[in-house]
């Protein structure tokens, strides 16, 4: 039989006045309540009832902000500044409860399958292309991203490239490097009173005709779905009708299957004679051979690159014919910009993006809260408060079939079930419950009751 386990009542005083950053309407109303006569009730600090100390592995130098937050929770946390290839994965991952990756690391099956401890993923990014979401939830495990805290820098970015394409100082920097004196205005323009046209008016896009518009540009817009335009932007109804009017083209959309090659031959031809691509988006939705063609033609005057289809897994690896077999013709040719993935990677987005991604695996770890995960059903209760000594939260992830909550309905019918929430996505549900008056004694015979439901795919309990 498996011995007692101790419930803890308190956390090293570190971590003692921690609390959720997500708030309920539950938590809001509580607070309305009680702040006009009584003091606000802490949130317990909960653990994990394995009392298995929680070990986080930080990949591609993540923010230390994030590495300062987890270790101010109790976390074991190690941190590299490079990327891991699949194999290096495999051989350490299974020692690990949580990973943080950006963009380089990619989490695949295979991963996923020596992944026996993981609990969580999180990508300090936007994207989530990197990790296989479906295999991920599959085994109970949610995928936290950071969707907007490097918008404004990548935005910023797009409006630097757009003058230094009009200009064409890009090329006369590189000139006067080696020592060439060659001052001219031909094709360089202002841009001023010229038209952008922007693919994907998500976060980056609508902030990108904010700044676009302060320069005095004009500012058209693409998107799937029907979408309030900010200041003066106006939303059009087809990809070629954008292409037809823009001087500017830049995209800012997801890596899909329906993205891959958006812009293409064909797409490239609809643009106007001397315009600009700018692409900080996913590295494969523009063709980049018929980029190439387009430039080389001398129908596009100009394009600025940030992605790439395939991508050097550190700095100072070479961007070479080896990764992508087209890079030095891109590279000879001019009024051409080149930067290596570099549309967040400032001081601000990478401490914002730290902050809001730790807080998400922070809070799923410690409470079980799913709110934000992208491949995963979307759940959270109102904070186990220190007055609630013998609660336990219940963390239940299941295949969605009929009869499961049934099943575990009667493992709770013991105890008074406080409160109790669930929701699925696709074949994933996740049920979360705080159940009062538990013993120490009863905590394993719990868990292993729920583990063994026929819809078990990851039970934890949190005390």
């Amino acid at each position: 039989m498996t011995p007692p386990i101790s419930i803890p009542n308190s956390r090293p005083s570190v971590a003692a006045s921690a609390s959720p950053t997500a708030v309920t309407i539950h938590d809001r109303m509580l607070f309305r309540k009680e702040s006009t006569t009584f003091p606000i009730r802490q949130p317990k600090v909960l653990h994990p009832v394995e009392n298995e100390d929680l070990r986080l592995l930080l990949l591609e130098n993540i923010s230390q902000e994030a590495v300062k937050s987890f270790r101010e929770q109790g976390f074991h946390v190690d941190h590299s500044t490079k990327a891991m290839s699949e194999d290096e994965l495999v051989q350490k991952i299974g020692s690990y409860h949580a990973i943080g990756i950006r963009s380089k690391t990619k989490i695949t099956e295979r991963v996923l399958k020596a992944a026996s401890k993981l609990l969580v993923i999180g990508c300090f990014c936007i994207g989530t292309n990197q990790v296989d979401l479906l295999s991920a939830a599959k085994v109970g495990i949610p995928v936290f991203n950071s969707p907007f805290s490097n918008s404004r820098s990548v935005a910023e970015l797009v409006m630097s490239e757009i003058v230094a394409l009009s200009r064409q100082y890009f090329e006369r920097a590189f000139e006067m490097r080696n020592g060439i004196w060659n001052k001219q205005s031909k094709g360089c323009w202002e841009v001023r009173g010229k038209t952008l046209g922007i693919i994907g008016y998500g976060h980056i896009g609508s902030q990108l005709s904010v700044l676009a518009e302060a320069f005095g540009m004009r500012v058209l817009f693409y998107d799937v779905v029907n979408i309030m335009p900010l200041g003066s932007a106006r939303q059009v109804d087809t990809l070629p009708a954008l292409l037809a009017e823009a001087d500017f083209v830049t995209l800012h959309v997801p890596e899909l299957p329906e993205t891959t090659n958006m812009i293409s031959t064909e797409q490239l031809a609809q643009m106007k004679k001397g315009a600009y691509l700018i692409n900080n988006a996913r590295g494969k939705v523009v063709d980049i051979p018929a980029l190439i063609d387009a430039l080389k033609s001398g129908h596009l005057a100009g394009a600025a690159l940030d992605v790439y289809p395939s991508e050097p897994g550190a700095n100072g690896a070479p961007f070479d014919d080896q990764l992508n077999p087209w890079a030095s013709t891109l590279r000879s040719i001019p009024n051409v910009i080149l930067t290596p993935h570099i549309g967040g990677s400032t001081e601000e987005a990478q401490r914002m993006i730290g902050e809001e991604v730790s807080s998400a695996l922070i809070r799923y770890l410690n409470y079980g809260t799913t709110i934000g995960a992208v491949n995963f059903p979307e759940v959270d209760l109102r904070v186990i408060t220190q007055e609630e000594p013998n609660h336990v939260r219940v963390c239940y992830v299941h295949n969605n079939i009929p009869g499961v909550l049934r099943q575990v309905n009667e493992v709770l019918s013991p105890y008074n079930v406080e409160k109790q929430y669930s929701d699925s996505k696709g074949e994933i549900a996740y049920l979360m419950a705080d159940i009062a008056d538990v013993s120490p004694t009863d905590v394993n015979s719990l868990r292993e009751q729920i583990s063994k439901t026929s819809a078990n795919i990851l039970t934890r309990l949190l005390a």
